[in-house]
């Protein structure tokens, strides 16, 4: 069978899923996660095997440690994905939801109602658990999934999903067999394949690097919701507390370095400046972390440092590496981040609430925060149970995607013998 046919084929099968979906109800799939989280955590050893083989793979493959992060799959990284299936069976149903709802002068009765998409192409990089939070959101959803992880976590992958089919089917008589597939092949040119698969692919999901994000947008001909990079910032603003202006900026920068919500470049307010960078940047080097700053920043903390260059403003480092800037008060972040910025996650320390709101109005991005760390840019701190991904988008989907961003709608209408004159 050749390529194409191969994804014909395997699109086919979703697409059939998709409507057998619309059969399920609110119940059915409930059961059906709370069996697949039950499967994951029973099945640990079997998924540690696994990423054993992939870790291996990955290591041969030279990726950095950050990515080889993404990539492991331990006893508390199983226990968090059948935490989220649990947490997603909990939570309300979005499909069905009535969005609005009017009755017309002819006496034609209108709802529109919140529908799924469809088939939903999942495309990624490392990250295993990826394979759980997206297949078990667009299973609440009423949606199927289309499964293409990297070569480097393809037995970790294949793992998952096979053991999350086999619970569906064992708890669910009407659990379509296809509703969660991995595409079975390596080869890069089978996204391309897929993704020209208009009739039989809705959407496509890409989560990875921007290489991988503007390769899939770039080929695809189904529609992409997509961020291309998470440049996120954190502004210390003159009228910040030294505290929570220390603990935000590490644990933006150092609690996960290789993810898209970590912060990439620290601004920092003229004024307070010569008194709060020195101790930021001491403990951000203490963490072991690179330090690129400009010059009005080098001239305060004067070594331990290296030159920023203009490229790293625009730089998604996903490593212990941070771009400095001194910036002339929130003006000067505010222009800063709209210039350079991805319109992801962005993040204000100060206590000034005139001065913060001025910050989330003007800041261009998904998701603009004061006083947090921007590792809360999060489906799962949303209270969504888990994400799909964090779109920068501005048309559909913007910031993290739960449930709800992953349906669509349509219109039920309702007459007694109506006919338009």
């Amino acid at each position: 069978m050749s390529l194409t046919e191969q994804m014909t084929e395997l699109a086919r099968h979703a697409k059939t899923a998709a409507h057998q979906m619309t059969r399920l109800s609110t119940a059915d799939k409930n059961v059906c996660l709370i069996t697949m989280a039950d499967a994951i955590e029973t099945n640990a050893i079997s998924i540690k095997e696994a990423n054993a083989k992939d870790m291996e793979t990955a290591r041969g493959m030279d990726l950095s440690q950050p990515m080889l992060d993404r990539l492991l799959l331990d006893d508390t990284r199983i226990a968090g994905m059948a935490k989220g299936l649990r947490e997603v069976a909990a939570l309300p149903d979005p499909v069905g939801r009535v969005l609005d709802e009017r009755n017309r002068p002819s006496g034609l009765k209108l709802k529109k109602i919140a529908a799924p998409i469809g088939v939903v192409v999942m495309i990624y990089e490392s990250r295993p658990n990826v394979t759980a939070d997206a297949a078990g959101l667009c299973f609440k959803s009423s949606n199927v999934t289309i499964l293409r992880g990297g070569k480097e976590a393809l037995h970790s992958n294949q793992i998952i999903a096979r053991l999350m089919t086999e619970a569906g089917k064992s708890a669910c008589d009407a659990f379509p067999p296809h509703a969660i597939q991995v595409v079975p092949t390596t080869d890069r040119a089978a996204i391309a394949e897929l993704l020209s698969l208009t009739e039989l692919v809705d959407l496509c999901i890409p989560r990875g690097g921007e290489g991988l994000i503007r390769a899939v947008a770039d080929c695809s001909k189904v529609p992409v919701i997509k961020h291309y990079k998470g440049i996120c910032s954190v502004y210390l603003d003159a009228e910040a507390d030294a505290k929570k202006a220390i603990a935000i900026t590490v644990n933006s920068k150092t609690h996960r370095p290789g993810v898209c919500n970590a912060m990439e470049t620290l601004l920092v307010d003229k004024t307070a400046a010569p008194t709060l960078l020195p101790q930021v940047a001491e403990a951000l080097r203490a963490k072991g972390v690179e330090l690129r700053v400009d010059e009005t920043g080098a001239d305060i903390l004067s070594e331990g440092i290296t030159a920023a260059t203009p490229t790293d403003w625009d730089t998604e480092f996903l490593d212990l590496i941070c771009a400095v800037r001194v910036v002339d008060g929130v003006g000067g972040a505010i222009e800063h981040i709209n210039t350079h910025g991805s319109g992801h996650t962005d993040s204000i320390v100060t206590e000034n609430e005139t001065t913060a709101r001025r910050f989330q109005q003007e800041v261009d991005s998904s998701t603009v925060f004061w006083n947090a760390s921007t590792r809360f840019s999060d489906g799962g701190e949303f209270g969504m149970g888990a994400e799909i991904g964090i779109s920068t988008d501005k048309i559909g989907a913007r910031g993290p995607m739960g449930l709800e961003e992953l349906t669509t709608y349509k219109w039920i209408g309702e007459g007694d013998g109506l006919t338009r004159d």
